[in-house]
């Protein structure tokens, strides 16, 4: 475990005024009101926000809602509408909350800071948190990972600088697992970190996703073994992706559809078909 540690910040040039300090209470939901002057109603896929909530209500998950007192006794939410509803929605009556001293100006500008100073969430962290904590669709791409001598990123890395086999693209990943299954997203991811000098950065959605579509119509490629391997040795992947990737017309193939042409007439030539392997 890692002490808070401020080493390498700078410090503000003028002390900060905090204010009144907040203090901590659990408040009745029915007490609590929603200011549409700066509250954005639950539309969009707010909707779908809540019900997840909800059906993974646990209070591990549940932050203190940030609420200021106003007249008649009640207290208006700054932040924390939608994570409220989903606990009103399974019958909580009461929520923890932060409870600030702030007007309306105050609070309105609260909710900006709040909602709009937020520090974005890498997905190879967030993925790391969900396989620490046991999620089962983390556990089953992490196997996958193993098998085929990959990794996920803890931080975002520019491809240049990654290790062999390293990538950031937890949902093509996730995608693909899905799709393709199993034993195709292995081969696939094989085929990449485990042929020429390691295709140092190729481990991404375009690439991995052509190959897993390839290999998915031809299993009878997907299970060559090491012969598979040395066709893609000499198919020129990092130039390949390149050259696709510098295309910018606007009537091109998609780059995925393009890679997947490009893969497929290689191994057709390199390993042949079914039916051109039975030919004397």
């Amino acid at each position: 475990m890692n002490p808070i540690s401020v080493e390498g910040f700078r410090k503000p040039d003028a002390a900060p005024s905090p204010g009144p300090a907040p203090i901590q209470q659990w408040i009745e939901i029915a007490l609590l009101r929603v200011d549409p002057s700066y509250q954005r109603p639950i539309k969009g896929s707010g909707p779908k926000n809540v019900a997840r909530i909800a059906a993974e209500f646990d209070w591990s998950k549940f932050a203190p809602v940030v609420v200021a007192p106003i007249e008649g006794g009640l207290f208006a939410i700054v932040d924390g509408q939608h994570r409220t509803t989903a606990a009103a929605l399974i019958g909580v009556e009461r929520v923890p909350c932060h409870i600030i001293q702030a007007d309306a100006g105050q609070q309105a500008r609260a909710f900006a800071a709040i909602n709009g100073v937020v520090t974005p969430m890498f997905t190879g962290a967030l993925w790391h948190a969900r396989l620490q904590g046991g999620d089962k669709a983390a556990r089953r791409l992490a196997a996958v990972l193993d098998a085929a001598d990959v990794s996920i990123t803890r931080f975002p890395v520019e491809a240049r600088k990654m290790k062999p086999g390293e990538t950031g693209s937890v949902k093509a990943l996730e995608n693909a697992l899905a799709r393709y299954g199993r034993e195709t997203l292995i081969t696939a991811l094989q085929c990449i970190a485990q042929t020429g000098d390691g295709h140092v950065g190729l481990v991404r959605a375009a690439v991995v996703t052509a190959f897993c579509e390839v290999l998915h119509q031809a299993h009878y490629w997907r299970d060559a073994g090491d012969a598979l391997f040395r066709a893609i040795d000499d198919l020129g992947l990092g130039q390949l992706y390149e050259r696709e990737f510098a295309v910018r017309s606007p009537t091109a193939k998609p780059i995925v559809a393009r890679l997947a042409d490009a893969i497929r007439h290689h191994l057709t030539v390199t390993l042949g078909t079914p039916a051109t392997r039975a030919q004397p």
